[in-house]
């Protein structure tokens, strides 16, 4: 019989990885693009989380047409922050020839529509929590500029891992007076507006979506720009 100390040893010895795996497992963040033009994506972590890898800005820039299709790995621990698709980006490589000897994408200087005042889509993210809880929504707190959904992939049958978001083209009926100047919709007075259309997205800081979520442990959170039909 082992002693009372070697059995506890024992029992941290199984119990600790398990405790790891249900927190630390690894997700993956994608992004795929099937808008008709491209867009630009902006990964911003909440403070005090670290910004996610990506070494060679494989995410700076999506082609349309379904070409732009990147997956990168969330850091190990809790993590959350925002994505959002900026459009009409231009960069300083529009103005100057580039360096022969630059590898790295030029710097984003300006966008039409993803970036403060003008209208923006937001996919906010959070993973690796208690017991490995996945957390996510689309925000038109702040506008609306293009379709996102967010979908859940590689969970456990049963648990609750829906597809959230707004795949409907609000530019299509969006009040003449609430359109920004290169396209989006303002959310000032769109509340209603954007709730009664897509009902699974935030339209207020202290909306939920219709749809209920508890997601425990995805492989994946796949965030899609102007999907179709399919979600």
């Amino acid at each position: 019989m082992p002693t009372s100390k070697a059995f506890l040893i024992l029992v941290l010895a199984v119990l600790t990885p398990m405790a790891a795996t249900s927190q630390d497992a690894a997700t993956n963040l994608t992004l795929h693009n099937l808008c008709a033009y491209p867009v630009w994506p902006l990964i911003t972590p909440n403070i005090g989380f670290p910004a996610i890898p990506d070494p060679n800005d494989a995410a700076s820039r999506l082609d349309g047409g379904g070409e732009g299709l990147v997956t990168l790995s969330f850091p190990s621990g809790t993590w959350s922050g925002r994505v959002v698709a900026r459009t009409g980006c231009s960069s300083s490589d529009d103005y100057d020839s580039p360096s022969p000897s630059s590898s790295s994408p030029a710097a984003v200087t300006r966008c039409d529509t993803g970036v403060p005042p003008a209208p923006v889509t937001v996919a906010q993210v959070s993973v690796h929590g208690s017991g490995g809880l996945a957390e996510y929504s689309v925000s038109l707190v702040d506008g609306f500029n293009l379709p996102v959904m967010v979908t859940p992939h590689g969970f456990e049958q049963g648990r609750q891992c829906p597809s959230l978001g707004c795949a409907v083209d609000l530019d299509v009926d969006c009040p003449r007076d609430a359109r920004g100047p290169a396209g989006g919709c303002s959310a000032q007075g769109q509340g209603h507006f954007f709730k009664e259309r897509c009902p699974d997205t935030r339209t207020t800081p202290t909306d939920v979506e219709a749809t209920p979520q508890r997601c425990i442990q995805p492989g994946e959170l796949k965030i899609v720009f102007c999907p179709d039909s399919s979600y």
